[in-house]
């Protein structure tokens, strides 16, 4: 059953198009992910969806009600983690998650329990009466979503939540994810990281110029491109030069540098793989390991658009 219904919505700054003509659902009780490079459309939608924002064309529907509507009644059933983040450094981290439960309507014990359950969820009990100021990026941003999270919301929303933060943070944050979604949210993860969104969700969209170009389970996402491939390609050196001649190369749809690596898109890696060898041959590249990557949602990506989600 679906929870939240976006229909043929449309948002304009002037004569730019940030959200084309969207359509899409939600499921009740999954984990969706909204994926897309920067300035896809993600955080347009997530700001309609919130309230935040005007609908200039169509409707977005959460739980049968209208968010154009009812917006106060929606609003209720939202924790919002923005990609900003929403916290107040002048306050302690228990002051922060108090302020919001009163802004939802919590008090007395009520409040008080659940500003320590949602403390204890993110792991800042012992850090409670510290300044958010003293605080690291990820406890921030855990920080950020103890505070949406303290009313039991729903539909939890995450926008870009690991935006500038260190590995072991964004794993808590991915825990978290799910842990939350097994304690009944419906969640709404953005991110341009195809591998968080891979990881954790059950079904994806994908956005790219405010348009839905890819929608579905990741089994039927990646069966799309299933004569897609990747060559994963790690050198001594990278030569520019040589890069540059293999995204010459006709059968070749991109070569995209990631540190020392080269990861080449093809179709039939077997037919052209004595091309690429001869070109890193040609300009004394040192291959260090060489790796046929199956089919992922980068690879959907960029057949799609003719370009990857880091471009």
């Amino acid at each position: 059953m679906s929870f939240v219904e976006i229909k043929d919505v449309t948002k304009r700054y002037g004569n730019h198009l940030s959200v084309d003509h969207l359509t899409m659902s939600v499921r009740a009780g999954e984990i969706f992910g909204l994926l897309g490079p920067n300035g896809a459309g993600k955080s347009t939608t997530i700001k309609m969806l919130s309230g935040l924002l005007r609908i200039d064309q169509g409707e977005i529907f959460l739980g049968g009600l209208s968010v154009s509507r009812q917006p106060l009644e929606v609003k209720r059933k939202i924790g919002l983690v923005p990609q900003e983040l929403a916290i107040y450094e002048h306050l302690t981290a228990r002051e922060n998650v108090l302020f919001f439960g009163r802004l939802y309507g919590l008090r007395g014990k009520l409040l008080q329990d659940r500003v320590e359950e949602a403390l204890e969820f993110v792991g800042l009990q012992d850090r409670q009466s510290d300044r958010p100021a003293t605080f690291s990026g990820g406890m921030k941003r855990r920080l950020n979503i103890a505070c949406a999270i303290m009313h039991r919301p729903e539909l939890i929303i995450m926008d870009e939540p690991t935006v500038g933060i260190d590995p072991q943070s964004r794993n808590h944050i991915l825990g978290s994810v799910r842990k939350l979604n097994q304690m009944g949210s419906t969640i709404i993860y953005t991110s341009h990281y195809m591998e968080e969104v891979s990881a954790i969700s059950s079904r994806i969209g994908i956005m790219d110029h405010g348009r839905l170009i890819a929608y579905g389970t990741q089994e039927d996402l990646k069966a799309h491109v299933a004569q897609e491939e990747k060559l994963s390609i790690t050198v001594a050196q990278v030569v520019e030069a040589a890069v540059e001649e293999i995204r010459q190369h006709p059968r070749i749809r991109q070569a995209v540098i990631q540190d020392r690596t080269i990861e080449v898109y093809l179709q039939n890696a077997s037919s052209y793989l004595q091309d690429i060898l001869f070109i890193l041959q040609k300009h004394q590249v040192i291959i260090q390991s060489l790796t046929r990557v199956e089919p992922d949602l980068e690879t959907l990506f960029l057949s799609l658009t003719g370009r990857t989600l880091r471009d």
